[in-house]
C-alpha cells in the first residue's frame, strides 16, 4: 500500500467516525424529545448517558485528527479537510449539550405542569431533527446542493421561534400559578432552536470538504464547475 492510499484509508476511517458522531446525535435529541413530550425523568436521565457517548467521540476523533497531522504531514489540501473535520465534531457536540439542556428541564416541568405547549414547539423539534440527520446524509455524500439547502434551512426555525416565544411566555403566566413551569418551558424552546444554528455550519463544512479550493469564507461554497 502507497503511502497515499494509506493516507486516503485513514480520512475515509475519520469521515466514518463523524458520521457515527452524528448518529449518536440524532439519537440523543430525539431521546431528548421523547423525554419532553411524554414529561418521561427517566428517559431524560438516558440523555446524560448518551451525551457522554457523544463527547467522548469528540474526542476520539479530535484524537485521531491530530495523529494525523502529526504522523501524516498533511498538504495544505488534506489539511483543510482534517481542519473541517475538527469543526463538524465541535457542532456535533454542540448540539448534543443542547440536547441535555432540552432533557434537564423534564423535571421541573413535570413537577409544575404546563396547561398549554404551542404546536410550534413539536414542529421546531421535528424539523431540527430531519435537518441532522440531513446535514450528515450532506456530508456522506459531499453533496453541495443538499447542504446549501440545509443551511438555508435555519430561517424556517428562526421563523417558528421568533413567532411565538412571546406569546408563549404571555399564556403561561396567564394561566399557571407561579413562574417555573413558564420558564422551564421557554428554556426549552430556546434550546430546541439552537440546533438549526450549529447544524447549519456543519452542512457548509461538509460541502466545502469536497469543494474547497473554491471556497473564501465559512458561508461561502465553492463552484463545481472551476
Amino acid at each position: 500500500m502507497t503511502v497515499r492510499a494509506h493516507f486516503e484509508r485513514k480520512l475515509n476511517e475519520l469521515n466514518d467516525e463523524i458520521l457515527r458522531m452524528g448518529r449518536l446525535v440524532e439519537a440523543e435529541l430525539k431521546l431528548a424529545l421523547e423525554a419532553f413530550t411524554e414529561l418521561d425523568v427517566a428517559k431524560a436521565k438516558e440523555v446524560s448517558a448518551a451525551d457522554r457517548l457523544v463527547n467522548r467521540a469528540r474526542f476520539d476523533i479530535e484524537e485521531r485528527c491530530f495523529s494525523l497531522i502529526v504522523t501524516q504531514q498533511p498538504a495544505a489540501r488534506d489539511l483543510r479537510t482534517i481542519t473541517t473535520a475538527m469543526n463538524i465534531i465541535v457542532d456535533l457536540e454542540r448540539m448534543g449539550d443542547q440536547a441535555k439542556g432540552i432533557a434537564k428541564v423534564v423535571p421541573r416541568l413535570q413537577a409544575t405542569p404546563v396547561a398549554f405547549y404551542p404546536p410550534e414547539l413539536a414542529q421546531m423539534g421535528e424539523l431540527v431533527t430531519k435537518m441532522l440527520n440531513q446535514v450528515m446524509v450532506a456530508f456522506a455524500r459531499k453533496n453541495v446542493d443538499l447542504a446549501r439547502i440545509l443551511a438555508r434551512q435555519d430561517d424556517e426555525v428562526d421563523a417558528l421561534y421568533a413567532g411565538r416565544t412571546e406569546q408563549f411566555i404571555e399564556t403561561q403566566v396567564r394561566f399557571e400559578d407561579g413562574r417555573t413551569g413558564a420558564v422551564s418551558a421557554t428554556l426549552r424552546l430556546e434550546n430546541a432552536k439552537t440546533f438549526a444554528p450549529a447544524a447549519a455550519p456543519s452542512a457548509r463544512e461538509a460541502a466545502r470538504a469536497r469543494w474547497r479550493r473554491a471556497v473564501d469564507t465559512v458561508r461561502a461554497f465553492g463552484n463545481p464547475s472551476d
